[in-house]
């Protein structure tokens, strides 16, 4: 049988492996916070502070709030990346979240596929077995990964990773760490934007009205294309006017120009 623990084990391997491309990914994630407006809540009211982050944090200022902040990152040295993870944008989200959703989400998922890959290729019989009792197809790395749920608890031991390696960083020195790799990931989606994706054929006939109505909710919603994470919601209130009901979605999703990350933000939404 194969040992749902051992497996856990391998994920946490691997993360350890990836450790310094995860660190990588981070600071140049973090590139360009600093040129942000900052914001606080007034009165119940989000509003900028009058300062930019940046700035903010050179005058040893606070960039997070006791009241919008989280207790296990109210302790940050002022200015540090701790910091910079505890402060609300401009739509009062907190940073974490976002930071989480857009790197640690596809980081911990890649990195689970990857520990999937070397489960099934050193452990080929015990993998099969594995798979067979989740009842996916054991070639089905992705589906026995999904299906095993090791991805949750591994963002937190990924958290706790960046937070051991940046979390009394200054956030400038974060960003200039980072700045070559953003600089080849925007090359990168650039390349991306230029080559129009053809839409995933639609396998099921029935599907076509819902697809009809969330690509016309797409068109009107003003979303970004692809959708980023942090427009999950947007999208989600867009699909509600047009009258895509909620248990259509996850259908309709694989076939429109939407990140992978925002996928599964929409996914944990509909959980709830």
């Amino acid at each position: 049988m194969f040992d749902v623990d051992w497996m856990g084990l391998l994920t946490r391997e691997v993360l350890r492996e990836r450790g310094a491309a995860l660190i990588a990914e981070s600071c140049a994630w973090a590139v360009g916070l600093s040129d942000r407006p900052h914001h606080r809540r007034r009165a119940g009211r989000v509003v900028p502070s009058g300062l930019t982050v940046g700035e903010r944090a050179a005058t040893g200022q606070r960039l997070g709030s006791e009241e919008d902040g989280r207790v296990d990152l109210g302790d940050a040295a002022p200015g540090s990346f701790q910091d910079a993870l505890d402060m609300i944008g401009a739509d009062g989200r907190l940073v974490a979240e976002r930071f989480d959703d857009e790197v640690l989400v596809p980081f911990v998922g890649e990195t689970c596929r990857l520990a999937g890959e070397r489960a099934r290729a050193t452990r080929p019989a015990a993998w099969a077995e594995f798979a067979d009792d989740l009842g996916e197809d054991p070639d089905d790395v992705a589906g026995v990964v999904r299906a095993g749920d090791w991805a949750a608890p591994l963002r937190i031991d990924a958290e706790h990773l960046v937070l051991a390696a940046l979390r009394d960083v200054p956030l400038i020195e974060v960003e200039a760490e980072g700045l070559p790799l953003s600089l080849v990931r925007a090359a990168e989606a650039a390349a991306r934007s230029a080559v129009v994706p053809e839409p995933a054929p639609v396998p099921d006939e029935t599907l076509a009205g819902a697809l009809f109505l969330a690509r016309a909710a797409l068109e009107g919603s003003g979303c970004t294309v692809p959708v980023p994470p942090d427009e999950a919601d947007l999208l989600l209130a867009a699909f509600g006017d047009t009258g895509l009901e909620p248990e259509e979605v996850p259908s309709v999703l694989p076939h429109l120009p939407v990140e992978e990350a925002t996928i599964t933000r929409i996914a944990a939404v509909l959980e709830r």
